[in-house]
């Protein structure tokens, strides 16, 4: 598996010191209200987890299931398999977060979907946030880090389903995913 990748582009340690910082602004931002973090499957669940234990104020935890890429490398049609139930949403002020942001459309949609269904306040918290390929107009409230057009795994981001659990973020090799995942080896 890490022979796959081009170049580590986020340590372990800068990780937990980018997470402890958005943690620290996402704390000052809830302080006194009440708030329920939406972390988007599966992608963000390495993140979010590591986000709420560094969060010292009461908070609820949901989950929704969103996907836009498949096996592929470029952003599809949003699928939403599931999302958190009436009274997860209706009236709450929610925090949804993901892995990364990167054409703007997943989010986007599933801010929109959330609102639609009754959420006092939507805002969003990125743990990658790729401003170049952005395809509609919207910021993160809260992100870890920028990161540059390439394509990057680990630490809960995949390619068709692999390298999630590197502990570090990487740019993978451009010949591993310029085949079709079902042409290498295991």
């Amino acid at each position: 598996m890490h022979a796959d990748i081009d170049r580590i582009l986020f340590s372990e340690a800068e990780i937990v010191s980018g997470i402890d910082r958005v943690a620290g602004e996402v704390t000052r931002a809830y302080s006194g209200r009440d708030f329920t973090v939406v972390s988007v499957l599966k992608g963000s669940c390495v993140f979010a987890s590591d986000l709420i234990r560094r969060i010292p104020i009461p908070l609820e935890l949901a989950f929704l299931a969103a996907s836009s890429y498949g096996d592929g490398t470029e952003s599809g049609a949003l699928e939403i398999n599931f999302f958190p139930t009436g009274n997860e949403i209706e009236g709450r002020n929610l925090l949804l977060v993901d892995d990364i942001l990167d054409t703007g459309r997943t989010l986007h949609g599933l801010k929109a979907e959330l609102a639609r269904r009754g959420a006092a306040e939507v805002r969003s918290c990125v743990f990658l946030d790729k401003p170049s390929r952005r395809a509609v107009p919207l910021q993160a409230d809260f992100r870890v880090f920028e990161v540059q057009n390439l394509f990057v795994v680990g630490y809960g981001l995949d390619y068709a389903g692999r390298y999630r659990n590197l502990p570090y973020v990487a740019s993978l090799r451009e010949e591993i995913y310029s085949s079709p995942p079902t042409a290498r080896k295991a």
